[in-house]
């Protein structure tokens, strides 16, 4: 197996950590830096713009894409679309990171993928845009396209201890908000499973089985660290940039049915219970 992974963040690195042994991984970044450390780490790295990465799309039995689009649209696309006509074909399996924010608001209702897409931001138009010229590209070449609409991100490094601990953290209230979140690690298996078991022009949501407020998630964390919860702040009272405030445009509960049915995952962090948890217990394990 030979992954080329367009944009080799968060997500992706946790998928590489599931691959097997005798897998190789060739992940795109723009920075030198960060080149430097994935090289470090055994992933050969190349700078996107800017490398020549003919040779390795003609090697790769996959491609994961998690660069966002930009104001170019999809800059995988953008840059390199005639190349990956070429030989989209051929490929194993091609993945591509979505958001459920394609969705838009649904003022706490539930969508599942066959919900129809109503974005209400500029991010999640822009996400609309990429993940159809995707699939126009898999129906003119027959690649085995995989999309996955993920949920708000969390995991080591990106949870809420660090704001309860500095105090900083807000449980900022609107009346019937309700986000679905996912941690990285259950990505990373659920990618795996679509990988062992490729459905072409399969959508996926990408999420666990709890909505909940986020006010809820910033009281159960600081509950476990034994703090006191921070004090309701009302959302009209509150300083928030403006992609923060897109995220609170925005109200749904989000289904995963396909996940656990057609790809057999079973989450290992279905809420934010579980998942606030066991990062408290691998920071006191460290």
């Amino acid at each position: 197996m030979i992954l080329l992974s367009f944009g080799h963040g968060y997500s992706a690195r946790a998928l590489a950590r599931l691959l097997p042994g005798d897998a190789e991984v060739i992940a795109t970044t723009r920075s030198l830096d960060k080149a430097e450390t994935l090289r470090a780490k055994g992933v050969t790295a190349r700078i996107f713009p800017g490398d020549d990465l003919r040779d390795d799309l003609a090697r790769a039995t996959h491609i994961l894409v998690s660069a966002g689009p930009g104001a170019g649209g999809d800059p995988v696309l953008a840059a390199l679309r005639e190349d990956i006509a070429a030989i989209a074909g051929q490929k194993t399996w091609i993945g591509y990171l979505s958001t459920t924010g394609v969705y838009g608001d649904h003022q706490g209702g539930w969508v599942s993928e066959e919900t129809a897409l109503a974005p209400s931001t500029d991010r999640g138009r822009a996400r609309v845009a990429a993940e159809t010229a995707w699939q126009d590209l898999a129906a003119e070449t027959g690649a085995a396209l995989h999309i996955f609409r993920l949920a708000g991100i969390y995991g080591p490094g990106r949870g809420p201890f660090a704001k309860v601990r500095r105090g900083t953290a807000r449980r900022i209230i609107k009346q019937g908000q309700v986000f679905s979140r996912i941690h990285v690690e259950d990505i990373a298996q659920v990618l795996l499973a679509s990988i062992q078991r490729p459905n072409p022009g399969a959508i996926y949501n990408v999420c666990d089985n709890l909505p909940a407020p986020p006010e809820d998630v910033i009281a159960y964390a600081a509950r476990l660290l034994g703090r006191p919860v921070p004090p309701d702040l009302p959302i009209d009272q509150a300083e928030m940039s403006p992609m923060a405030r897109s995220f609170y445009a925005e109200s749904k509960r989000v289904a995963n049915r396909r996940i656990r049915e057609e790809l057999g995952v079973t989450l290992r962090y279905p809420d934010y219970h579980t998942g606030l948890e066991a990062l408290l217990a691998a920071e006191t394990d460290d």
